[in-house]
């Protein structure tokens, strides 16, 4: 489902007001929300999508950083390959152009070839926020080419 249909029935939805990029083959995605906040780590996002996923939606605050990639080829093609629908990426990604050929959907602020530390530190499902959105572990995440929106429940039909 677009983003503009959820709007077109949920007026009240949280819209995120951040500009991303979009890379991956799958250009519209919907699941529910799990989350990991972390700063120029990618320990905790490695080890979540080296999980199985029922096509849920990895929503990473990286604090806006771009200084390093939390995410990369590797990662989001084990993702892929675990069931994960995709990620939103407050941080930079990097090996933008082989992302772009994955059965995935990620949104990121940016691109940085500079890959990231992976000592571990940040944490996993919880609440994180940005672009005046609250990502609430459980709750459904919408997102395609025109933005990503977020709702407590799932639209029906």
């Amino acid at each position: 489902m677009l983003t503009s249909d959820v709007l077109d029935v949920h007026e009240d939805a949280r819209v995120c007001a951040v500009a991303m990029c979009l890379l991956g083959r799958n250009r519209a995605i919907s699941g529910r929300i799990r989350t990991v906040r972390c700063f120029d780590d990618n320990a905790l996002i490695k080890a979540a999508m080296d999980e199985p996923s029922e096509g849920e939606v990895l929503v990473i605050d990286g604090g806006g950083s771009l200084h390093t990639a939390l995410m990369g080829d590797r990662i989001a093609g084990a993702a892929s390959a675990n069931g994960w629908a995709g990620a939103i990426v407050f941080g930079a990604v990097r090996d933008s152009v082989a992302i772009d050929g994955i059965a995935f959907h990620v949104k990121a602020l940016g691109v940085n070839p500079r890959k990231s530390s992976k000592s571990g530190k940040g944490e996993r499902d919880v609440v994180v926020e940005f672009g005046g959105v609250r990502f609430v572990p459980g709750w459904f995440l919408y997102s395609d080419a025109d933005g990503v929106v977020v709702l407590a429940e799932p639209m029906m039909g």
